[in-house]
């Protein structure tokens, strides 16, 4: 496969995939009043470090930043295109030929070092959400946000199937 061919793969695989977690995010809040992580912080925890500031006391009491929510929303998309990329570096592009859906679970639940050892510390709320009033729920939440990307992935690989990339 051409590498080009590979970048368009990852981008496609990883935007699908992203849509799927909000979707799924979508249906929880909608369905069940379960709220999704504000990607305002996202953005907000971006546009602090080229000021030096990596980790807040609590990132909800940080003032807010411009285009926050805008950077924060790119940010979210972004990561799900390398997270692709990763995927398809790891299987090889005969993935894409014959989508099986270890690997992309495999890469959801790995995701989850994300939230739990760099992003929830860097917020303040402590290592896989030690710091907030319910840890559990929380680590629940970011478990079913990751495991749909990677459920995403593999739905995605199987609409690409069709496609003559």
């Amino acid at each position: 496969m051409h590498a080009t061919s590979l970048l368009v793969n990852a981008l496609l695989l990883g935007i699908g995939a992203t849509i799927f977690m909000d979707l799924v995010a979508w249906v929880r809040l909608r369905f069940f009043s379960i709220p999704a992580l504000d990607y305002r912080l996202v953005g907000r925890w971006m546009l602090s470090m080229p000021r030096g500031q990596y980790a807040h006391q609590t990132i909800m009491q940080s003032p807010p930043q411009p285009f926050e929510h805008s950077i924060g929303w790119v940010a979210h998309y972004a990561i799900g295109v390398m997270l692709a990329l990763l995927m398809l570096a790891v299987t090889g592009p005969d993935w894409l030929q014959n989508p099986t859906i270890l690997m992309p679970l495999v890469i959801g639940f790995l995701s989850l070092g994300f939230p739990f050892f760099l992003m929830q510390p860097a917020f303040g709320f402590g290592i896989a959400a030690a710091k907030t009033p319910a840890p559990k729920i929380a680590r629940i939440r970011s478990f079913i946000a990751h495991m749909s990307f990677g459920l995403g992935l593999y739905l995605t690989g199987l609409c690409l199937i069709s496609l003559p990339l």
